[in-house]
């Protein structure tokens, strides 16, 4: 799938350098202090450290104050060993996790007797983790005995990764990755959180978010952080997740398990599906292996892990959707729709979906000072019907097939006790391709079928379009990426000083839209009114016809790279000090096939008409200089109570889908555009854009762009009531700046040439629409994250988190941090009044509640219950170009709440041992356990689709609601909720327990484990 690597050649020479040095995984540190017992320090004791069942051993001595520290160590459980003149040795079993620092405190006692640390191996569990005192980092670690021991609804790591504060569940933006289940962070949408896997980059550079999925059997541990990441973190303007894939050891170890559900054991989606109504068919089976060990003891081991996945889902239509559907048909049969005589109306519609992932991974020990890894993963899975949803037909489904594949080799070189290097390279890549389900070349679309949480309900019949009211999907996607990272950390004294430079070359990332003419009907109202009146849906297709060519491919060659120097300064026992600088910038971001924005035929045609909207092309932003700063004090000196607090600015440019039409238009060289004015037909203006009466439209991206960033302020306590208890709040205030818009004029009405009177009615014809894409976007976010973690008893743990938070932002029918689907009502007033309003992740309140219990007779019980409040949304106009009016009065930006969700899952195993080494648990999942209706913020949005008069629906100003189905009686509007009317589900492909949640559902399994 990928081309052959194509490397700068300094790109190859650093890589030749950096491979006789090091390379980075996603690693921990620890530190810590000897002492005698009576408050004297000990120094130029040694301190060696070995990574159970592996020969990984690390060193290093104390200081003049008995102050220790090792970095970058390999998540896992280590023997520490610590020996001093004239006191006996001390040994103790250490965690360490995936981005922490891990704090121990040793005791050393005359040479009577050996001694064993004052630390204990606390259980492999987010509830047991202890205080970091010495970084101001927020986030939390999720182990491979949560992903075990939790129930996982769509056995997504991401799944689970709200057990850390301040997090959300979101529905994927993008369908075409709908399995990959996106986090929230900050109140936006995900697509600027970033993340790596065993420390190469996995984040999709043209929609933002993640890219590969990885099996939750083949997890070690990640790092989700919400907030203040040091600056060897960059790519994000929100949070991080840091994960690292499990490796084999000296002793054999795997597993296999299997998961079963069925329609049987789910229930009915009552809006969607009601009774008496079949039941909705759907199965799904996951069969998942793995494997490690050694190939050779102490020096080289393997580990891999498989997973594959067997569903036949299906959309069941509702009543009211089939309502329109049969009316539609009738309106066929009666010769309305030219070419189409007749449409199938089923009354369910099968969804397969096939995928297989898995991941190998190979370690050799080359020696006590070099150690190196390789890990290989591979995603491949195709989804029949995809995007078919409640308000659409299978003809405007697809078959999307994604392939993902990375390969990352890495090594750890210890230069010294003190000095490490770590050098990584990462290949990675994407192949997606979509097929329509029909080529007619039309689509209808009627307001029914729209829906505020995916971008995949708009057509109702005919092709999909793969054009939407809020962003383009296309029909192919290639992403192929190479990463080189080296990092230095160095320990002096109180100082842990860390280096390093991040390349990305990304030669391949772009795709393809389908390049052949189509036909979109967009109607103002539903096929039931035009039961009635024919000859109005005649008038009404000719109208809202729009015939288009979405311009084939688009690509781009882009190169990013990154420096960064951070220190952690422990200025005395109970402060440390972090504090860095990061500096990013990019090439060829705005080239698209190689050539500069100043060849758009857009930006030629505005210069010939002498509109002075877009005055340059774009360049490549030279300005992001991020600093870092934080502190962990402990008052006590100790590590019971922690106060932290930090500063930073984080950097984000990986969503390039808003610009991709700008990319398309550079794909050839520019016609001639001299004069389209006094001679719009001759052959020197041949390659003028067409003016908005011919349907020309120009995409443009502003000249003063300005890299995304957001500023992260933040402030907190922590606090360990005793080994198995621990209470944390902190504060978090991300400014976000420069987000992403579009700006749309429509020439002729906004857009005027100079050339022409104002009121010409030739303005139209030779004055193209246009979009700008502006990086002037801006939003807040304030959140207080309180988490308890702890043990009641050895039989029982459990989390607690609640967030109270608030997120605003600046759109038109939608809004959301970051993201690219944020456009402006009005260009010419476009921070106007009811712009600014809240994310579409606003979550005001949010609380978490999960847990453990190992019950009587080895019945083992795990929980995870979430509740939040409302999220909002927004009600468009008929045309989906504005908001609604209720009684005169404009409404706002996302001025409308959904339902509160509350869900509770829950998972009862019993484990069975098998002789010595293995283990059978079987167990059942339920979901939804007390089948509560979520419809989320899933509400009709389209105001042509609520009961309302037609004609008040169509002027988009509504003051009566209907109170009969004919709509031959109606109240007047007394609350804008009278408005509110649930959707039908997304479809299961988005995967269930997001934000739509799914009825009541049961899964059945078991484990083997040895």
């Amino acid at each position: 799938m990928l081309s052959k690597m194509k490397i700068p050649a300094v790109l190859a020479v650093m890589l030749l350098a950096a491979l006789v040095s090091v390379a980075q995984t996603p690693s921990g540190s620890l530190r810590g202090v000897i002492n005698d017992g009576r408050g004297n320090r000990i120094a130029s004791a040694a301190i060696s450290v070995r990574l159970h069942a592996s020969s990984f051993v690390r060193t290093v001595t104390s200081d003049a104050q008995g102050n220790f520290r090792m970095d970058e160590l390999v998540p896992g459980l280590y023997k520490v060993s610590v020996t001093a003149d004239g006191f006996g040795d001390a040994t103790a079993e250490v965690s360490i996790q995936v981005s922490s620092i891990r704090e121990i405190a040793v005791t050393m006692k005359p040479p009577v007797v050996v001694e064993t640390v004052g630390v204990h191996a606390h259980g492999s569990s987010i509830t047991t983790q202890p205080v970091d005192v010495s970084s101001q980092v927020h986030q939390a670690v999720i182990t491979s005995q949560d992903l075990e021991a939790l129930p996982l609804a769509a056995r997504s790591f991401a799944n689970i990764a709200f057990l850390a504060p301040g997090t959300e569940p979101v529905e994927p933006s993008d369908p075409t990755k709908a399995r990959i289940t996106a986090v929230s962070t900050g109140g936006s949408s995900g697509l600027n959180n970033e993340l790596s896997v065993d420390g190469g980059d996995n984040s999709d550079d043209y929609i933002g978010g993640f890219l590969q999925n990885f099996s939750p059997d083949s997890i070690q541990e990640f790092a989700v952080r919400t907030s203040q990441e040091d600056a060897d973190t960059g790519g994000t303007t929100a949070g991080s997740v840091i994960l690292t894939t499990k490796s084999g050891s000296n002793e054999w170890h795997g597993d296999d398990a299997f998961y079963e559900r069925a329609s049987g054991l789910n229930a009915r989606f009552p809006i969607e599906n009601p009774a008496p109504n079949p039941k909705q068919p759907f199965s799904r089976q996951n069969y998942v292996g793995t494997l490690g060990g050694p190939i050779r003891n102490d020096k080289l081991w393997f580990f891999t892990a498989f997973e594959g996945v067997h569903e036949d889902a299906s959309i069941a239509y509702s009543p009211a959707s089939l309502t329109q559907f049969y009316a539609l048909a009738t309106l066929a049969s009666e010769g309305l729709i030219p070419g189409v005589a007749s449409i199938n109306v089923p009354q369910n519609v099968p969804i397969p979906f096939r995928d297989y992932f898995g991941s190998s991974r190979l370690d050799w020990a080359q020696s006590n000072q070099s150690q190196w890894y390789l890990r290989s993963s591979v995603d491949s899975y195709t989804t029949h019907n995809d995007l078919v949803q409640q308000g659409t037909l299978p003809t405007t489904g697809l078959l999307t097939h994604n392939n993902y594949l990375s390969l990352v080799v890495g090594n750890h070189f210890n230069f010294s006790p003190s000095l490490l290097g770590t050098a990584l390279f990462n290949a990675s890549g994407l192949h997606l391709t979509q097929t329509r389900n029909t080529d007619l070349g039309l689509a209808l679309a009627f307001p029914f079928s729209s829906t505020s949480l995916t971008v995949s309900g708009f057509e109702t019949f005919g092709d999909n379009q793969f054009a939407t009211p809020i962003t383009f999907f296309p029909s192919e996607r290639n992403q192929e990426k190479y990463q080189f990272r080296y990092d230095l950390s160095n320990d002096r004294g109180n100082h842990a000083l860390k280096f390093g430079v991040n390349l990305i070359h990304e030669p391949v990332l772009g795709g393809a839209f389908p390049a052949n003419n189509e036909t979109l009907y967009s109607f103002p109202q539903n096929p039931t009114y035009y039961l009635d009146n024919p000859s109005q849906f005649t008038a009404d297709m000719g109208a809202g016809a729009v015939t288009s060519n979405l311009g084939g491919g688009f690509s781009q060659n882009i190169q990013r790279l990154a420096f960064y120097a951070q220190d952690s300064w422990r200025v005395t026992h109970a402060l440390t000090i972090n504090y860095g600088l990061r500096y990013s910038t990019t090439f060829g971001l705005f080239n698209g096939s190689g050539r500069s924005q100043t060849l758009n035929p857009g930006y030629i045609t505005l210069a010939a008409l002498d509109i002075p909207l877009v005055k340059g092309a774009p360049q490549d932003d030279r300005t992001q200089i991020a600093p870092r700063l934080g502190f962990a004090w402990s008052p006590r000196g100790n590590s019971t109570t922690v106060v932290r607090g930090g500063f930073g600015l984080y950097f984000n440019d990986l969503a390039q889908t808003g610009w991709a039409t700008a990319f398309q238009a550079v794909n050839e060289p520019p016609g001639s555009c001299v004069d389209p004015v006094a001679n719009p037909g001759g052959a020197e203006n041949a390659g003028c854009v067409p003016g908005d009466s011919s349907g020309g439209t120009a995409n443009l991206i502003e000249p003063g762009y300005k890299t995304p960033y957001s500023i992260h302020i933040s402030g907190g306590v922590q606090h360990a009531f005793s080994a198995n208890w621990s209470l944390s709040a902190d504060y978090v205030h991300e400014q976000g700046n420069h987000g992403y818009r579009a700006y749309s004029y429509t020439g002729g009405t906004n857009l005027f040439t100079p050339q022409l009177a104002l009121s010409s009615p030739a303005q139209a014809d030779v004055v193209p629409d246009v979009n700008v894409f502006h990086s002037d976007n801006r939003s807040s976010y304030n959140g207080l994250l309180v988490h308890l973690q702890g043990n009641i008893s050895r039989r029982l743990n459990l989390v607690a988190n609640y967030t109270f938070s608030k997120a605003q932002t600046w759109g038109c029918v939608l809004g959301e941090l970051f993201d690219y689907v944020n456009g402006v009502c009005d260009p010419l007033d476009a921070f106007g009044p009811g712009d600014y309003g809240p994310s579409g992740e606003d979550v005001r309140q949010r609380a978490v509640l999960a847990g453990s219990w190992h019950a009587p007779a080895g019945i083992q019980v795990s929980g995870l219950s979430q509740a939040e409040s409302a999220r909002p949304f927004t009600i468009t106009t008929a045309d989906n170009s504005g908001r609604i009016s209720i009684n005169g009065t404009p409404s706002a930006l996302d001025q409308f709440r959904g339902t509160p969700y509350l869900q509770t899952d829950l998972r009862v195993s019993r484990p069975i041992g098998l002789g010595e080494k293995f283990t059978a648990t079987p167990f059942i999942e339920f979901f939804n356990l007390f089948n509560r209706n979520n419809p989320g913020a899933n509400y009709v949005t389209n105001i042509a689709t609520l009961p309302v008069p037609a004609a008040e629906a169509a002027t988009g100003n509504v003051t009566d609601i209907c109170t009969n189905v004919d709509c031959s009686a109606t109240a007047p509007i007394s609350s804008p909720n009278q408005l509110r009317q649930a959707g039908g589900a997304l479809g299961d492909f988005f995967g269930p327990g997001t934000t739509v949640g799914i009825p009541f559902t049961a899964q059945l399994g078991a484990r083997v484990t040895f």
